[in-house]
């Protein structure tokens, strides 16, 4: 059963649970409509599991090790010893003109 048809099950059980008006002793329409609005729900459901379903892949390695390790973003052990100069190029005194 495909999404469609789960669809159109709900639709026509809604039609004959609500707008179906009937006096009859041996059968309860609304009941009869809910329960066609349920195996809709129950096909949309298993439709969408059965399309998303896991393919055996239990431990999905993402990113090589070796590679993640090349990113390691953790702080480096030792710190620069001496101040770091973090002014502009432009801005500092020492910087040389290169259109001379």
């Amino acid at each position: 059963m495909r999404i469609g048809a789960g669809i159109a099950l709900i639709a026509a059980g809604a039609i004959i649970a609500f707008a179906v008006r009937d006096t009859s002793d041996t059968l309860n329409l609304t009941a009869l409509g809910i329960i066609i609005m349920l195996g809709g729900a129950a096909g949309i459901w298993l439709s969408y599991r059965l399309a998303n379903r896991r393919r055996g892949h239990d431990d999905v390695v993402v990113i090589d090790p070796d590679v993640e390790k090349q990113y390691n973003t953790a702080p480096p052990d030792q710190v620069a010893d001496h101040p770091i100069d973090v002014t502009p190029t432009h801005l500092r005194e020492d910087h040389k003109d290169l259109r001379k």
